[in-house]
C-alpha cells in the first residue's frame, strides 16, 4: 500500500488557506516551451517561436513564487514538455513542492518514461480520436499508434488519463475514446476547443455539441473513467444552450509562460500572451486587486482548468468526495485510475 505524499496533504491545506484569505491561486498551468513534434490544427502554440527558455535554477524560481503565492498544484504543459532534456530535473524540483502533472503527446513517452516517473502525480497523455483521424488533427502520421504504445509502458506506474480535445471533426469519436480509456484501463478528460486566433478554426458548436456533451454525461453517471465532475458538463450545457451562466473564478487558476511571464487574466483570452516574470510580483497583492469582475460572466471556454475550481464548494458533499476523499484513497490503494482533482488539462 502507498502512503499519501506529504505534499499532497500540504497542498489540500493550502487550497484551503487560499479560500479563506481572499484571491489566492491554487492551480498553476506552466509551458515549458511552444515547439512541439506535431502540428495540431487547432493548436497556435507550435506555431510560435521560442525565446530563451528557463533553466533549472530558473524554474526553481519560479516554482518557489508559486508556493509563496499559495499554489498547489503545478501542471507542466507545451508545446510538447518531453522535447526538454532537463525535464526530469524540473519535475523533480516540481515534485518536491507541488502535486505535479504533466501533459505529453506521447511521441516519446515510451524511451523517457523511467526518468520521469518518480516525480508525477498525474500524466496526461493527447489523444484527439482513433487511429487515422487523431493523425490527422495532428498533423503526424503514426502519432496515434505512439501515444496507445506509450500509455501501455507507464500504466501502473503513474496515475494517468488520456486527454481529448473536442473539435467540429471529432464528436463523433468521443464515445470511442472512453471506450479506448475502458480497454487501457485509465481515465480520460475532455475539453472544447477553442477558436485562437493563430490556429484553424476547430471549435465545436450547435446541437451536435450539445448531444455530445449530454452522452459523456450519461457515460460518466454510468460509471465510464471520465474525470470530469457531473457539475461540468451540466453548467458548458446550462451556459452554451440554456442561457444559464457559470461563475468563472480566472483567479484560482495561475498560468505562467515559458519566460516565467504571468498570463492575466486567462490562458484563453490572452492566447497564454505573459507580461511579468512571477519572481517579480506579489501575487497575493496583484491578486487582491486586479479587476476580475469583467471575466466572471465569460464563459466563452470550457477548459476544465477554469470550470472545474469555478464550482468547487466546501459545502458540497459530491464535489469533496470526487476531488479529495476519492484523490486520497487513490493514492492509498496505488490506484493506476486517477479520480479527479483540481488539476490543470
Amino acid at each position: 500500500m502507498a502512503l499519501v505524499r506529504p505534499v499532497f496533504l500540504r497542498g489540500l491545506w493550502r487550497s484551503m488557506r487560499a479560500g479563506a484569505g481572499g484571491k489566492a491561486p491554487v492551480i498553476a498551468g506552466h509551458k515549458l516551451l511552444y515547439r512541439c513534434n506535431l502540428e495540431c490544427s487547432m493548436c497556435p502554440f507550435w506555431r510560435r517561436e521560442d525565446e530563451q527558455l528557463l533553466s533549472v535554477d530558473e524554474e526553481v524560481r519560479m516554482m518557489d513564487s508559486l508556493a509563496r503565492a499559495g499554489v498547489s498544484f503545478l501542471g507542466f504543459e507545451g508545446g510538447e514538455p518531453l522535447l526538454r532534456r532537463d525535464l526530469p530535473e524540473i519535475l523533480a524540483e516540481s515534485h518536491e513542492r507541488f502535486h505535479t502533472s504533466l501533459v505529453t503527446n506521447g511521441w516519446l513517452l515510451r524511451n523517457r518514461i523511467d526518468d520521469l516517473a518518480p516525480y508525477l502525480d498525474l500524466l496526461f497523455v493527447s489523444l484527439d480520436g482513433i487511429g487515422a483521424l487523431h493523425d490527422r488533427l495532428r498533423g503526424i502520421p503514426g502519432s496515434f499508434d505512439r501515444a496507445v504504445a506509450g500509455i501501455r509502458a507507464v500504466r501502473g506506474r503513474v496515475p494517468l488519463a488520456i486527454s481529448s480535445t473536442i473539435t467540429r471533426e471529432n464528436m463523433d469519436d468521443a464515445e470511442k475514446v472512453v471506450e479506448l480509456a475502458r480497454r487501457l484501463g485509465v481515465g480520460v478528460t475532455f475539453q472544447v476547443a477553442y477558436n485562437y486566433s493563430t490556429a484553424d478554426r476547430m471549435a465545436p458548436e450547435g446541437q451536435k455539441l450539445r448531444g455530445t456533451l449530454e452522452r459523456l454525461l450519461a457515460l460518466k453517471e454510468a460509471g465510464a473513467p471520465i474525470l470530469e465532475s457531473r457539475e461540468y458538463f451540466t453548467s458548458v450545457v446550462d451556459s452554451w444552450y440554456r442561457g444559464i451562466p457559470w461563475r468563472c473564478k480566472p483567479w484560482m487558476t495561475m498560468n505562467v509562460d515559458p519566460q516565467g511571464r504571468i498570463v492575466l487574466p486567462c490562458y484563453t483570452l490572452r492566447e497564454y500572451g505573459g507580461d511579468t516574470p512571477v519572481w517579480d510580483v506579489d501575487v497575493r497583492a496583484l491578486w487582491n486587486s486586479y479587476d476580475w469582475g469583467p471575466y466572471e460572466r465569460c464563459n466563452k471556454c470550457a477548459l476544465a482548468c477554469y470550470l472545474e475550481p469555478s464550482l468547487f464548494r466546501w459545502t458540497s458533499p459530491t464535489m469533496i468526495r470526487e476531488r479529495i476523499l476519492d484523490p486520497i484513497i487513490s493514492y492509498l490503494d496505488a490506484s493506476p485510475t486517477p479520480a479527479l482533482t483540481m488539476v490543470p488539462t
